[in-house]
């Protein structure tokens, strides 16, 4: 089953992806091994869009496909979410990028892990970053960007981070697209992660120790 939602998820097949997700949850599969199948395929509709094979507009289409997918799967995740949240999160794609699929499978895997997540969606200024964590008060920032462009934006939040006092007290991990250690390094982040579970393994990391 799991390998029938990746590739009806790969081919775009919303209504077969709503279907297996249906029986799955129907025949009480566990809600997390369904969003695990979903982030696989979302890794291979990237390395589609990477080799030229799919473009934006196929790229949100799966995102909306993944966002109905989310809908229908969070209730059977109550339990989890009725728990004491482990920590804050704030999340964001950074000014001058748009993409919100990797963010909201970040956000999403964050959710059902015990974070408490504020989502402030996609071509977010450094200023509404450090505003966030100010009123939340969160340990975590994590920053999505896709495009190269996104390097530069992520530097100066993290600056901007810096420059309101709460760089020592708030670790900054970022993810999407090409991020390497070296743009880790360039944007003056804390961690970058390669996928979403490696982000929630990173906001785990920090929190424990905290």
């Amino acid at each position: 089953m799991g390998d029938d939602l990746v590739k009806a998820l790969v081919d775009l097949d919303e209504d077969k992806v709503r279907d297996v997700v249906k029986s799955r949850l129907e025949a009480g599969d566990d809600p997390l091994g369904i969003m695990d199948d979903a982030r696989k395929a979302m890794e291979v509709v990237g390395d589609r869009f990477a080799e030229g094979e799919y473009f934006i507009p196929e790229l949100v289409f799966a995102g909306e496909i993944l966002k109905d997918m989310t809908t229908a799967v969070k209730p059977y995740l109550n339990k989890a979410s009725e728990q004491k949240y482990m920590g804050k999160v704030v999340l964001g794609t950074v000014a001058g990028d748009i993409h919100d699929i990797g963010k909201d499978i970040v956000g999403f895997m964050l959710d059902v892990n015990g974070f408490e997540v504020h989502d402030l969606g996609v071509d977010v200024p450094p200023r509404k970053f450090v505003e966030k964590v100010q009123e939340t008060e969160s340990p975590i920032l994590a920053l999505s960007g896709f495009l190269t462009l996104a390097y530069d934006s992520m530097k100066e939040t993290v600056e901007a981070l810096a420059d309101a006092g709460l760089r020592d007290k708030v670790k900054v991990m970022i993810g999407g697209g090409q991020i390497s250690d070296e743009i880790r390094a360039y944007t003056g982040a804390d961690e970058f992660g390669k996928d979403a579970m490696a982000g929630v393994a990173l906001a785990k990391k920090f929190i424990a120790a905290e």
